[in-house]
Parts: C-alpha cells; sequence; structure tokens
C-alpha cells in the first residue's frame, strides 16, 4: 500500500506543477492580451496635451503590505501619473476591478471587491521581489508595460512629457515569472517589439 501511494505522489507532483504553472501564466498572459486589446479599442491619443502618452493602457505589477504581488489594467487618462478607480478596467471574468491596494495584505488573503484574478501569490505562490522580473529591454525598473493605439508596446511613459514616442520598444520584451514553491521552474512570456503580439516561451500555441 505504501509503495502505491508513493508512485501515485511521484505521479502527481509533476502534475501539479505543470497545473500550477499553466494556471497562473494562463492567467496573466489573459490580462496582457486584454491590456493590448483595450488599447486598440479605446484610443486615448488626446494631441492637445502634451502628456498624452502617460494615456497608454497598461498592465503592471505590485506589492501590497505583506509583499504579496498582484497586477493591475487600467489608463492614465486625467495625466496625473496615478491610475484612480474610474481609469481601472474591469474583469470581464467577474466584473470587479483589476487593482489592488498597496497598503492591505494580499499574500494569503484577497480583497473582496477587487477582482480575484489578480492576486498572483495567494493564487500561485509568484511573491515580492523576484515573483515577476521585467529584462532591461521592457523597462527592468518599473514593472509595467502599455501599448498605444496600433497595439505597439511601451515602456517607461508614465512620466512623459511629450509625444515622441521614445518610450516605444526596440527589443522584444521578456517577462520572467518565478514561482514560491522550487518545485516549479521559472518560466516566460514574451511581448513582442512593434506587434505587442504575448506567448508562453514553453507553448508558443498559447
Amino acid at each position: 500500500m505504501i509503495v502505491v501511494l508513493g508512485i501515485l505522489a511521484s505521479q502527481a507532483i509533476p502534475q501539479l506543477e505543470r497545473d500550477t504553472k499553466q494556471e497562473a501564466v494562463t492567467n496573466i498572459l489573459s490580462a496582457i492580451r486584454y491590456t493590448h486589446y483595450m488599447a486598440m479599442n479605446d484610443d486615448v491619443i488626446y494631441p492637445i496635451d502634451a502628456k498624452w502618452q502617460r494615456a497608454f493602457w497598461r498592465i503592471g505589477f505590485e506589492k501590497c503590505s505583506d509583499n504579496g504581488l498582484f497586477y493591475y489594467v487600467g489608463a492614465d487618462k486625467n495625466f496625473r501619473g496615478a491610475i484612480d478607480s474610474s481609469e481601472v478596467l474591469d474583469d470581464p471574468a467577474n466584473g470587479k476591478p483589476m487593482m489592488g491596494d498597496n497598503s492591505s495584505p494580499c499574500a494569503k488573503e484577497v480583497e473582496s471587491n477587487k477582482s480575484s484574478n489578480i492576486f498572483i501569490t495567494k493564487n500561485y505562490g509568484i511573491s515580492y521581489p523576484n515573483g515577476i522580473t521585467f529584462n532591461s529591454d521592457c523597462g527592468a525598473g518599473g514593472k509595467y508595460i502599455g501599448f498605444d493605439h496600433l497595439g505597439r508596446p511601451h515602456r517607461g511613459f508614465t512620466n512623459s512629457n511629450s509625444p515622441d514616442y521614445s518610450t516605444l520598444l526596440t527589443q522584444d520584451c521578456h517577462i520572467t515569472i518565478h514561482f514560491d514553491d522550487s518545485s516549479i521552474s521559472d518560466t516566460n512570456i514574451t511581448i513582442e517589439k512593434e506587434t505587442g503580439h504575448s506567448y508562453w516561451n514553453e507553448h508558443p500555441e498559447i
């Protein structure tokens, strides 16, 4: 009996790794693609204001009070630097805002009035500071990426004071996902320059 349980356990662990990794990547990749979709369908170009690049639809990753991580999706349409509650996108899966609260804990619990999908520490064990890392081509300092009305990816645009498209990516962006559980290997999502097409490196068809 013990031998049988041992065999079953050895088969279940790799399956658990695959399931957790794929669920996490599917969630995050869906959010990136939804941001990309919104950018092409809600044109935020406002040439009268020199700060309009700040309003690009973007997805970003932030920590909450207990070093949990959540992602957010929104557009700073009033050019004030931060995304307020009226500028946050609602999750089409549940109708709740895709933005957490930095001052609240989120590693082991989620805010009931926010989309549960955004809390990637609670859901998948992806924690601050190394759970999500951007390579230098997509702005390693600020963990966010945005898209213009043509779907092209941009970095470092939240303090833009001149719409010169200097924030346009010139190389593909690679986002590494690191799991707290050491038995689950790191994985990567790529966002292509020019097109903004995103995919999971281990399974490009997803």
